[in-house]
């Protein structure tokens, strides 16, 4: 069973709107978009790295029973102030292997860790403060009642739910599925993205190219940024200034993945085929962003598969990409609409930063914490990629920032596999 498609008018904007903030642009889409991913059932060990299709809920407590927290002795509490002396029954109770009489009041019984409490136990004193002689355990009181145990379902009770819908299952959430007695799960397929660059100007890398032509880096850099996002990445290869070559290579991508990127054509030049393209077929929305590096933003769908069409420029696609792509591509695959986390640091750079667009500068840490920025805005300086490990997001209005001045920092760890 096929999930329901996309509407076609998904990504239209209201009449008027010329310029879309950033923060529209991200509403916008996240109420547009729903997983296009089929549900299936994988085993606790397959479903790392998937989308939970539904709450996950716990099939007994964690734990199932009271036990011991700590190596040491068991007996009924709470004991009072001073120096207590209590008889040591014979037997032990170990994780596994539980004592199955009860101890007798006024009895203490031998308990390692992980061990079921036995009847009559509730509390147990720690082996470093016991001296055992003769049949006879001593220590100093006062003792709580339930001290070094836990409480059955103290972490989770059977039946809770555990996990939420649209969680993306790493090591952690396995862990506690696991030792709830889950099993199985139903998760959403991993998502299939297609990259496709366009452009007579492009050569693969490898081969020869004159001064007049330039190699292409997009491709290379967005297959690599959707594995690292954990989807199934498509190369979709590269196609000139070719209309019709360009409507079948949509159509072949459109039987073979689940959402699909270009890269260039996407504006409204002489040869914006992929803009023309996706107009013709009446689902196109151009999304001039205020954003820099960036603006404009091409989303469509084509027979139903969802199209973004990013900028030429490497170093607005990569941006453009982060923001906006990969958060679309969460809930594309299943997942809940999240945004990358920042944290504020103090700025190593002056800038005058004027009113309207939000700007994204590449950026890095230096060694005592603060912002340092790329020596040039250029966004043709794609050397300014490799040089940063994050971007500092500068707000909507004007700012002047000096050395100092707080900046909010996202590192590019942030768009990782969660």
């Amino acid at each position: 069973m096929k999930p329901p498609q996309l509407r076609n008018d998904c990504f239209a904007l209201p009449p008027g709107v010329h310029w879309t903030p950033v923060d529209e642009a991200h509403e916008r889409l996240r109420s547009a978009l729903a997983s296009v991913t089929l549900v299936e059932t994988l085993d606790l060990e397959s479903a790392a790295g998937r989308f939970l299709a539904s709450d996950a809920r716990a099939r007994r407590s964690n734990p199932a029973s009271s036990n011991s927290a700590v190596d040491g002795y068991g007996f009924a509490g709470p004991v009072s102030d001073g120096v207590h002396t209590i008889p040591l029954i014979e037997g032990r109770a170990a994780a596994g292997s539980p004592f199955s009489n009860a101890v007798p009041g006024g009895s203490a019984l031998r308990i390692l860790t992980g061990a079921s409490l036995p009847t009559g136990v509730d509390t147990v004193v720690l082996d470093e403060d016991v001296s055992v002689e003769d049949g006879f355990i001593a220590f100093h009181g006062p003792i709580k009642k339930g001290a070094n145990t836990r409480s059955a379902a103290e972490d989770v009770s059977e039946g809770e739910a555990i996990v939420s819908a649209g969680t993306r299952l790493g090591p952690t959430h396995v862990a506690l599925l696991a030792a709830t007695g889950v099993a199985s799960v139903p998760v959403h397929r991993r998502l299939r993205v297609g990259v496709l660059s366009t452009g007579n100007e492009l050569r693969l890398v490898g081969t020869s190219a004159s001064v007049d032509q330039v190699f292409d880096a997009n491709r290379p850099m967005l297959l690599s940024m959707v594995e690292r996002w954990d989807f199934d990445a498509v190369d979709l290869g590269h196609v000139g200034d070719d209309r019709r070559l360009l409507r079948g290579r949509l159509d072949r991508a459109a039987e073979e993945v689940d959402a699909i990127i270009t890269t260039g054509g996407a504006s409204a030049g002489d040869e914006d085929h992929v803009s023309a393209l996706l107009n013709e077929n009446g689902t196109m929305a151009l999304w001039r962003i205020a954003i820099k590096p960036g603006r404009p933003l091409a989303l469509a769908t084509w027979q139903g598969v969802p199209v973004f069409g990013l900028p030429g420029n490497p170093v607005a696609a990569f941006v453009c990409a982060l923001l906006f792509a990969e958060p679309a591509f969460r809930l594309l695959a299943g997942g809940k609409w999240r945004l990358p986390e920042g944290f504020i640091v103090p700025s190593a750079f002056a800038k005058r930063k004027r009113q309207g667009r939000r700007e994204y500068l590449r950026a890095r840490l230096t060694p005592d914490g603060a912002a340092e920025v790329f020596g040039s805005e250029g966004s043709g300086r794609i050397s300014g990629l490799a040089w940063a490990s994050g971007l500092v997001e500068l707000e909507d209005g004007a700012r002047d920032i000096e050395p100092g001045d707080p900046v909010r920092f996202l590192p590019f760890s942030n768009w990782g596999a969660d």
